[in-house]
């Protein structure tokens, strides 16, 4: 009598804890919320992978130190993808299936975010603020899909008209890395120059993780292109102008946020003057003016060693507005509550003067602002103020 007594009460017990066991959200438990980030740390754009990473580090590691949110810490788990897709697949599923994160934040490279994405949905793990300006990043409209980045398509595509017009250009081409981040540049600046009843005349294209450029920017010259449109990132892009250099090419220049870094200047020097790209987070310089990034910058410096960069801002920018968006989804954390925070939040201005962000169910882009900077005695400097794309189509 008392075995079945005991065993009627274990299967009762067992099905009243059933429901709230099934109803536990991954990656949130009691005491801490576990979120996931795939970056290049040892390949072609380890700089970058590096530097946001270190951002959206120390953001957490600082947020922790005050409470966290709703008193549970965040432990952000970093993946590297040696910016090859097929190690960002595998990276996703063991981010998603084993380590059982809540959402995937700040994951650098279109390609790789293109291969991780399919993995992430399938368990209801949101891609949140992915560190590449791709159209599929928020394109078509789903709530698991947060982006934060204008578009490349969309950066060249507001900024060229203008400069075509100001600097009388006529013979427009494009030299890009063959891959979706490349093809969204290409198609972007096609856009922009039919507007102007322009058109490419020549396109010449190279493998993600080139590292001779000579057979391009020969087909340039002999173009005689007075605008080249850089579907470009570092090492790419100082090679392309290096080569141009030397072979006498004289043309404007003018490549996306991908390569607005202080690693331009930095490594290519005198080549890189009067290069353009397209930005929407201004490099956070030591001396910046506001005091706030200069404190900002000074315990970057004091923890890693080196000052931060344009990427490490954007981690820490990512990584606040999933803090904001957590805090507002209250105590009891789930995909619905943090997507239903965001929807019904316009997120302002950071101290990095981005232009906040305003996530509906229709437009899963922060914004589609972007401003023009040029390299000017080896600094960037701001050319063009914001202008606003058109809202997304979904």
């Amino acid at each position: 009598m008392r075995q079945h007594v005991r065993t009627a009460l274990a299967l009762a017990l067992g099905l009243a804890a059933g429901p709230a066991l099934a109803q536990q959200t991954q990656g949130v438990s009691a005491s801490q919320i576990t979120l996931g980030t795939i970056q290049d740390l040892s390949g072609p754009v380890a700089a970058y992978g590096k530097q946001a990473r270190n951002g959206m580090q120390m953001y957490f590691d600082e947020l922790n130190a005050r409470g966290g949110i709703h008193g549970r810490r965040v432990s952000l788990l970093v993946e590297d993808s040696a910016y090859d897709p097929r190690k960002a697949l595998l990276a996703a599923q063991k981010l998603v299936n084993s380590d059982r994160i809540f959402l995937m934040i700040g994951h650098i490279g279109t390609a790789q975010n293109m291969a991780a994405m399919p993995v992430q949905f399938e368990r209801n793990v949101a891609n949140f603020m992915p560190l590449t300006a791709a159209r599929e990043m928020y394109l078509p409209a789903q709530p698991l899909k947060m982006a934060y980045v204008t578009a490349y398509y969309d950066q060249v595509r507001t900024m060229l008209p203008e400069l075509v017009r100001e600097r009388g250009l006529k013979r427009a081409c494009v030299v890009y890395q063959d891959d979706e981040f490349g093809l969204e540049v290409v198609r972007g600046g096609e856009a922009a120059l039919q507007t102007l009843n322009q058109t490419y005349v020549e396109r010449a294209s190279f493998k993600r993780g080139a590292t001779e450029f000579s057979s391009q920017v020969a087909r340039l010259k002999a173009a005689n292109c007075d605008l080249v449109v850089m579907g470009t990132i570092i090492r790419e892009t100082v090679g392309v102008l290096a080569e141009a250099k030397k072979v006498g090419l004289e043309a404007v220049f003018v490549g996306t946020a991908a390569a607005y870094t202080h690693l331009i200047p930095q490594l290519g020097g005198r080549v890189t003057e009067g290069f353009y790209a397209v930005m929407t987070t201004a490099h956070p310089y030591p001396d910046d003016p506001s005091a706030e990034i200069r404190d900002w910058a000074q315990r970057y410096k004091a923890r890693f060693g080196e000052d931060p960069t344009v990427f490490s801002a954007f981690g820490w920018q990512v990584s606040h507005l999933f803090t904001e968006a957590a805090m507002k989804a209250g105590p009891n954390l789930t995909p619905q509550s943090f997507n239903q925070a965001m929807e019904t939040t316009r997120y302002g201005t950071d101290m990095f003067g981005s232009q906040g962000c305003a996530i509906t169910p229709q437009n899963r882009l922060c914004n589609n602002a972007a401003r023009l900077s040029q390299i000017r005695d080896g600094r960037w400097v701001v050319a063009r103020d914001w202008v606003h794309g058109e809202a997304p189509a979904h």
